[in-house]
């Protein structure tokens, strides 16, 4: 993508995103953000709620799903080693349990979270999620809401980017082949058709962000068929090393894994005592036989 298309496009979109992050959110959500928040004082810039919990507006019995953005980690962490596993190996996800609700939510810099919209990043992890809708539930102050509402919207025109162009006037037919793309590019335990469920849960989302893009189209981006062999290499080895690296911050991290893959591929998987109490040998173990059963892809 050209800095000058980049630029054209991100002037239209922020405008988009920006009322989008701004749409209100379920009182609880929002009072969950502000207790995550709150465990990181003056580091916390911005939360964000995003996933299936805020597609479905079921909250009871789901994990729900944030982003923490701080202004860096050594604010955040101190002199832990937290902070360092966050910076080499972004991000950090921790459980967090509010009001009777549980939740994940991830840590992100504000540097490190605005480079991963980009096209330039290694992986897909956060663009992907990031050019679905979203709600900015909490922010520290404007300046900290204005560099949220910038790096998101780096995120559709990313994904418009890094997408082989459309053989169809659908202006969903975009978004359908762009997730279908970052699905296959981590390791995920949702059925194969779920790619293309998220558009369908908001189509209106996906159609603005086609009229917001088409006034100043980003540019295709060379060699696409090597940039997706390598984001499909970086993201399924970066899913192994972020689970090893779960089982060290997300107490039940093994337990969660098999909640989701049993919800979303239908399995019944039993987590073990001994995979609990060794949770990286467990997964590593454990997830040969998913693939060779198709419940992770």
């Amino acid at each position: 993508m050209t800095e000058v298309n980049l630029a054209q496009t991100s002037s239209t979109l922020e405008i988009l995103i920006a009322a989008e992050l701004a749409e209100p959110s379920d009182p609880r959500v929002v009072r969950m953000a502000g207790a995550i928040a709150a465990q990181y004082g003056a580091a916390a810039r911005a939360v964000l709620f995003y996933g299936s919990c805020l597609r479905t507006a079921e909250l009871e019995g789901q994990m729900l799903d944030f982003y923490l953005i701080v202004s860096d980690y050594r604010a955040a962490y101190g002199k832990s080693w937290l902070a360092s596993a966050n910076r080499m190996i972004p991000p950090n996800v921790f459980p967090f349990g509010y009001d009777g609700l549980a939740a994940k939510y991830a840590v992100l810099s504000e540097s490190d979270f605005s480079r991963l919209c980009r096209p330039e990043a290694s992986n897909v992890s956060v663009w992907a999620r990031f050019a679905q809708p979203a709600r900015l539930v909490w922010a520290a102050d404007d300046t900290a809401r204005k560099a949220a509402i910038a790096a998101i919207a780096e995120a559709p025109a990313t994904m418009a980017a890094l997408t082989p162009q459309a053989t169809s006037n659908d202006p969903l037919d975009l978004w359908r082949r762009g997730f279908a793309l970052t699905y296959g590019a981590e390791l995920r335990a949702e059925r194969s058709d779920r790619s293309g469920s998220i558009v369908d849960f908001d189509p209106d989302h996906y159609r603005r962000l086609s009229a917001a893009l088409s006034s100043a189209p980003p540019a295709k981006l060379a060699d696409l068929d090597a940039r997706w062999r390598r984001l499909r290499r970086n993201g399924k080895a970066l899913t192994l090393i972020r689970l090893a690296k779960a089982s060290l911050t997300f107490a039940g991290g093994i337990d969660y894994l098999a909640w989701k893959i049993n919800r979303h591929a239908g399995t019944a998987i039993e987590v073990r005592p001994w995979q609990r109490r060794f949770p990286i040998l467990g997964a590593l173990i454990l997830l040969p036989r998913l693939l060779s059963r198709g419940a992770v892809r």
